[in-house]
């Protein structure tokens, strides 16, 4: 049997899966209506709306199955979570990764798996909607596309969910998103000793540019920088807007001397979209950097003060 790999962006994907708060809730006709509906059109005897955790997949909705959760490890979703499409197993029995792993050699006696990815706006997997059989069968493109088609259902459902932590102009985290993605990263850094840092950026004159150019271009200014953050940073970073003209970047796992190295490229890659997207500006910004430490910053509002503070002090020796 082989386990399935982590994904890249894994510890963003859980802390993106835990914000919505949907583990371990009541069973929602909203997502059962769509496994019923799977059920019924492949013609299978299960179907899954499973969710992929730390160490386990929940199912939010599960039809023809009792159990409400099996072990990461031996799960079939694990390993369709990366998958770029439908992740399709014809006969569990022929497959050198799955012919003795214990859901088929035992219950519920795998034999056929299909499994959709669903995808969230900002590209992490979460789980799939999948489909299950006692027998092989055959899965030709059409079939690909229906159950891609549910897969869509499901994840607009938690799109509605995951909105709420998302801002309106620039479609990265807003404040409250990153609270909670932030509160469950720090404590997984916390208990791996990871190095952290959080970056709290203002942007320069902002006020000048809504006031020279309109609102509208102020609005552009924003979202130049919130892409650039998304072309800057890695996917296990968690960045956001804070409101007005201020983010944050929550670094994990990076030093301090590579954080300064990655704050200087991020500005000159900033300028170079400026100059390419030939605005009558030039986005630039004042930051200010602390490092997390456990035994001073009881939460991440704690770290953000400070490092707002230090952005300040950045801002006012520009003058």
């Amino acid at each position: 049997m082989k386990e399935p790999e982590l994904p890249v962006n894994e510890q963003q994907r859980l802390a993106v899966l835990r914000a919505l708060k949907v583990l371990d809730t009541p069973p929602e006709e909203r997502f059962d209506r769509v496994t019923r509906m799977a059920r019924r059109i492949f013609g299978v005897p299960i179907a899954l709306v499973s969710l992929v955790d730390e160490n386990r997949q929940w199912f939010k909705s599960c039809d023809g199955l009792i159990a409400t959760e099996t072990d990461r490890n031996i799960s079939f979703c694990g390993h369709a979570i990366l998958q770029q499409g439908t992740f399709v197993i014809q006969d569990a029995h022929k497959d050198p990764r799955f012919f003795d792993n214990p859901l088929v050699t035992g219950e519920p006696y795998v034999r056929f798996y299909a499994g959709h990815p669903l995808t969230t706006l900002t590209g992490e997997s979460l789980g799939t909607l999948c489909i299950i059989d006692h027998e092989p069968r055959e899965f030709g493109t059409e079939d690909t596309e229906m159950l891609a088609d549910r897969a869509g259902i499901v994840e607009r459902e938690l799109t509605a969910i995951k909105l709420s932590l998302i801002d309106e102009i620039t479609r990265i985290s807003n404040r409250r998103g990153f609270l909670v993605l932030s509160h469950y990263s720090l404590e997984v850094c916390k208990r791996q000793s990871f190095p952290t840092s959080l970056v709290f950026f203002d942007l320069d004159k902002f006020k000048e540019i809504n006031d020279t150019y309109g609102h509208a271009e102020g609005d552009r200014a924003l979202k130049v920088f919130a892409d650039q953050m998304r072309d800057s940073f890695r996917n296990s970073d968690i960045f956001a807007r804070m409101g007005g003209d201020e983010f944050v970047a929550l670094l994990t796992n990076i030093k301090m001397v590579n954080i300064r190295d990655l704050i200087q490229r991020f500005e000159k890659s900033l300028h170079e979209r400026c100059v390419h997207l030939a605005l009558p500006y030039t986005v630039r910004f004042s930051c200010g950097i602390i490092a997390y430490d456990p035994e001073r910053h009881v939460n991440v509002e704690e770290l953000m003060q400070e490092a707002d503070k230090a952005m300040y002090a950045n801002k006012a020796s520009k003058r």
